[in-house]
C-alpha cells in the first residue's frame, strides 16, 4: 500500500529549510571576502603611507644633515674670520709651560735639539723658571722684551730721567751740544731722515714718558697686565716706544763720549764701545749700528750693555745655546749697582729673545 504523499506546502517548507544553511554559509563567505578585501586595501594604503612617510623622513634627515654640515662650515669660517678681524695681535704672548714649549719646539735627536732640551730642563729644575712668554720675532724683540717687563713690573724711571725732561733731549743734542748729525737718525724700517726728525723723536720720547709714568703709577699687578696686553697689541705705538729707547741709548752714548773727551772716568763698557772702529764716536755708533736696529738687525751684546746702563736695570740673559759653559748666564751690564732692579730674558741664538717666568 502506497505511503501517503506529503502536501505541497509541507514539501516547500522542507526545501526552504534545507536551503537555509547553504544561504547562511554563502553570506558568511561573502562577508569574509569583503572584510579581507577591505583589510587588503587598507593595508596597501597604510603600507604606501608608511613607505611615503619613511621616504620623506629619510630625505628630511639627509637634507638636515647636509644643512647642518653646510652651516657648520659657514659658522667655522665666520668664527675664524671674526677672530682674525678682532683678535689682538699680541707681540708678547701669554705664559705657557716651559717644558711643554721645549718639547714642542725641540724634537728629534739632533745634537742641537738635545742641547736645547737639557738647557730648558736646567732652567726648569735649577733656575725655577716654570713658564715662558713668547715674544714676536723681529728686530725689535730685545727692546720689546725689556720694555714689557719694565711696564708689567711697574718699575720707576731711572734716576737720571727723574732729573731731566727727556722730552727735550732731541733739542738739547742739537742746540746745546751741536749734534747736527742727529738729522741722519733712521726710524728702523721707515728709514726716515730730514729736518723733521726732531719732531718725530720728540713725539716718540713723549709717548715713552707718558706710558712709563702711567704704568709705574699702577699698583695692581693684574691691571698692569691688562694694560700691557692693550699696549703690546698696537704695532704703531710699540714702534714709537722702541724708537724712543733707541734715541735715549744714543743720548747716553753722547753724554759719556763728552765725559771721555773731558778726561773723566767712564764705565768700561763704553771704553769697549768707543774702541771699535765702527762706533768710535756717537755718530758712527748711530750710523753703523743703531740705525739698523728694527730694520735689518736687532741689538748686539754691546748694545744690551748700553740698554741696561741707560735704563738702570740689570738684564740677566740665559743663553741656551751656551749651556754647560760660563756664558750660559750673563748680565748686562756685568757690574750693575745693587739697587738696580733685575729683569730676565732667554735666547736660543743671541738674536731673538723670550721672557722667562719664575
Amino acid at each position: 500500500m502506497a505511503a501517503p504523499r506529503s502536501p505541497p506546502r509541507a514539501r516547500e517548507r522542507e526545501r526552504e529549510r534545507l536551503r537555509a544553511p547553504a544561504a547562511g554559509n554563502d553570506q558568511v563567505h561573502s562577508w569574509t571576502l569583503v572584510t579581507s578585501q577591505a583589510l587588503d586595501a587598507a593595508w596597501r594604503i597604510a603600507k604606501g603611507s608608511v613607505m611615503l612617510a619613511v621616504s620623506f623622513l629619510v630625505a628630511a634627515l639627509c637634507f638636515f644633515r647636509r644643512l647642518h654640515s653646510y652651516l657648520g662650515h659657514r659658522l667655522k669660517w665666520w668664527i675664524g674670520y671674526l677672530q682674525r678681524k678682532f683678535k689682538r695681535n699680541l707681540s708678547v704672548e701669554a705664559e705657557v709651560d716651559l717644558l711643554s714649549y721645549c718639547a714642542r719646539e725641540w724634537k728629534g735627536e739632533m745634537p742641537r735639539a738635545k742641547l736645547m732640551r737639557k738647557a730648558y730642563e736646567e732652567l726648569f729644575w735649577r733656575r725655577h723658571v716654570k713658564c715662558v712668554r713668547r715674544v714676536k720675532r723681529d728686530n725689535y724683540d730685545a727692546l720689546r722684551s725689556v720694555l714689557f717687563q719694565i711696564f708689567s713690573q711697574g718699575l720707576s724711571f731711572p734716576s737720571w730721567m727723574k732729573e731731566k725732561d727727556i722730552v727735550k733731549l732731541p733739542e738739547k743734542l742739537l742746540f746745546s751740544q751741536g749734534c747736527n748729525w742727529i738729522q741722519q737718525y733712521s726710524f728702523g724700517p721707515e728709514r726716515y731722515t730730514g729736518s723733521n726728525v726732531f719732531g718725530k723723536l720728540r713725539k716718540c720720547v713723549e709717548l715713552l714718558k707718558t706710558q712709563w709714568t702711567d704704568f709705574s703709577g699702577i699698583k695692581d699687578y693684574h691691571k698692569r697686565g691688562s694694560m700691557c696686553n692693550i699696549l703690546f697689541s698696537d704695532a704703531s705705538l710699540e714702534y714709537k716706544l722702541y724708537e724712543a729707547l733707541k734715541f735715549i741709548m744714543l743720548y747716553q752714548v753722547t753724554e759719556v763720549y763728552e765725559q771721555m773727551k773731558m778726561k773723566k772716568v767712564i764705565p768700561s763698557l763704553f771704553r769697549l764701545l768707543f774702541s771699535r772702529e765702527t762706533s768710535s764716536d756717537p755718530l758712527s755708533f748711530m750710523m753703523n749700528h743703531l740705525n739698523s736696529v728694527g730694520d735689518t738687525c736687532g741689538l748686539e751684546q754691546i748694545d744690551m750693555f748700553i740698554l741696561g746702563y741707560t735704563l738702570e736695570v740689570k738684564i740677566k740673559v740665559f743663553r741656551l745655546f751656551k749651556f754647560n759653559s760660563r756664558d750660559f748666564e750673563v748680565c748686562y751690564p756685568e757690574d750693575p749697582l745693587r739697587e738696580w732692579p733685575e729683569i730676565s730674558l732667554l735666547t736660543e741664538n743671541d738674536c731673538h729673545y723670550h721672557i722667562p717666568v719664575f
